[in-house]
């Protein structure tokens, strides 16, 4: 099988054959010695939405969770985690490869405890966006503002587990920070139909965008104040081309125009936000991926990376299986494989793992301005 795109060849036949990013037999949890300190870990502190998201809306009344089958069905247990995906989503795959024994547990789970504590906490909630009223009508959600509340009560107890505020400030200056949010923003805030309130507030796109924007930069800011001395930050996928859009707005398949050209423009003012505040604070602690770039390459170039369907999603119902919520009375895909999306708005399994290894190792177009291994690598101090 030939992989005509650069990105693909860049991957090399790890993607195209369709084995792990990482290995054949990554487990969810692995099982390593207890770290002691100096604590040379590198721990993994996950921000925002339902693409990074272990499971927090699993202790919230919310329509918006991943707790019933066939969520998770590709897991060891094939049972349901709460994430929305097969089996990993991005965060996990991340978590891999920065050698944690374990992935970080969800803020909310009562497991966060002890040991745990040095590997950071996932503080991510479905449905939430950048926007505070993004989301509301799923219910209960954590927002922005409430992650970064939470994380300050983290810091609070990391401080308690390893002997003060000036040794976990050291580990939080160790830290990946990976924020993903924004796309619920736009599909669930300024594209919401039949009506959307900040859509007749701000009629032009480019005006909403930037007023996303200006609220987001502020929420970085506070992660560097609170330590964070590398932030990856996810821009949003091909919101065109998801099924949900797909069966929304599309009479043949295409990829929705409107949406695809927010996409872009976000995901420009994205990159241009982490240059700022590496202006700003005088180093390198802010990346920004292209995610839209890195997952359209998947729909164009699906061939190349071993996958066949493209535009269906391998759990749902209506068109292209992208109308409702992927539940247990819901069409599945018998090979998760060789589908790009899971449900109507999310990835699977394989495909998670794919975009993170371009996160992880990708050219200056797809993450910039380097990689997060060029990051890992450097020292950037407190």
């Amino acid at each position: 099988m030939a992989a005509h795109s650069p990105m693909a060849k860049m991957l090399g036949p790890v993607a195209v054959v369709g084995l792990a990013i990482l290995g054949c037999s990554l487990l969810l949890v692995q099982v390593g010695a207890s770290p002691t300190p100096p604590y040379d870990i590198v721990p993994l502190c996950v921000f925002g939405d339902s693409y990074s998201d272990f499971g927090n809306n699993i202790y919230l009344d919310t329509t918006v969770r991943a707790d019933s089958p066939p969520y998770g069905i590709d897991s060891p247990t094939a049972r349901p985690t709460g994430r929305f995906t097969n089996y990993r989503n991005m965060a996990d795959y991340l978590s891999v490869a920065l050698r944690l024994p374990e992935t970080p547990s969800p803020y909310l789970s009562p497991q966060l405890n002890g040991e745990r504590l040095l590997y950071c906490a996932n503080f991510a909630s479905p449905a939430t966006g950048i926007l505070n009223d993004t989301g509301v009508q799923e219910g209960n959600r954590i927002t922005m503002p409430e992650q970064l509340a939470s994380f300050r009560q983290y810091r609070s107890r990391l401080a308690g587990v390893v002997g003060g505020n000036a040794q976990a400030e050291r580990l939080m200056n160790q830290a990946v920070f990976f924020v993903t949010v924004g796309t619920w923003d736009f599909l669930s805030n300024y594209y919401r139909l039949p009506f959307s309130a900040r859509a007749s507030q701000y009629p032009v796109l480019t005006d909403f965008i930037a007023y996303l924007i200006s609220v987001y930069t502020n929420y970085l800011r506070s992660f560097y104040q609170l330590g964070a001395r590398r932030v990856m930050i996810v821009g949003v996928g091909p919101l065109g081309c998801v099924p949900a859009t797909l069966a929304a707005r599309s009479r043949n398949g295409d990829c929705d125009p409107e949406l695809q050209r927010a996409a872009l423009l976000f995901n420009a003012e994205v990159v241009k936000m982490a240059q700022y505040l590496n202006t700003e604070f005088g180093g390198v602690f802010f990346l920004a991926a292209d995610t839209n770039r890195c997952i359209y390459d998947l729909y164009t170039n699906a061939a190349a990376y071993g996958f066949t369907e493209t535009r269906v999603a391998c759990c749902g119902q209506g068109r292209y299986n992208g109308e409702g919520q992927c539940t247990p009375a819901s069409n599945l895909c018998p090979n998760r494989d060789v589908y790009v999306n899971w449900d109507p708005i999310h990835l699977t399994d394989r495909a998670n793992g794919i975009i993170v290894q371009l996160v992880l190792a990708g050219p200056p177009e797809v993450i910039s301005p380097m990689n997060l291994n060029a990051m890992l690598a450097m020292d950037n101090g407190a």
